[in-house]
C-alpha cells in the first residue's frame, strides 16, 4: 500500500497484516465488537483502527475507479 497517509501511521509488519486480513476476510467497515477485537489484535486503539480502515477503503475505492469517498457511484 502507498498512501503517504497510510505510511505515516507507522505500523508494523504484524499490524498491517493482521489489519489487512482483517479488511479483506471479515469486513471494511468494523464496528462496534469487531472493532475492537481487531484494535485489540493489533495493540492499536479503536480510533487508530478506524482511521486506518477508513484510508484503507478510500484507496480500495480508488483502486476500483470509484470516488474516493463513500457516496453514490454517480457522484
Amino acid at each position: 500500500m502507498s498512501s503517504k497517509a497510510m505510511e505515516c501511521m507507522n505500523l508494523s509488519e504484524e499490524q498491517t497484516r493482521v489489519l489487512e486480513d482483517s479488511f479483506k476476510k471479515v469486513t471494511r467497515y468494523p464496528e462496534g465488537m469487531t472493532l475492537m477485537l481487531i484494535a485489540a489484535e493489533c495493540g492499536l486503539s479503536e480510533e487508530e483502527t478506524l482511521k486506518w480502515f477508513e484510508l484503507r477503503n478510500r484507496l480500495w475505492r480508488q483502486a476500483e475507479g470509484l470516488p474516493a469517498e463513500l457516496g453514490s457511484v454517480l457522484d
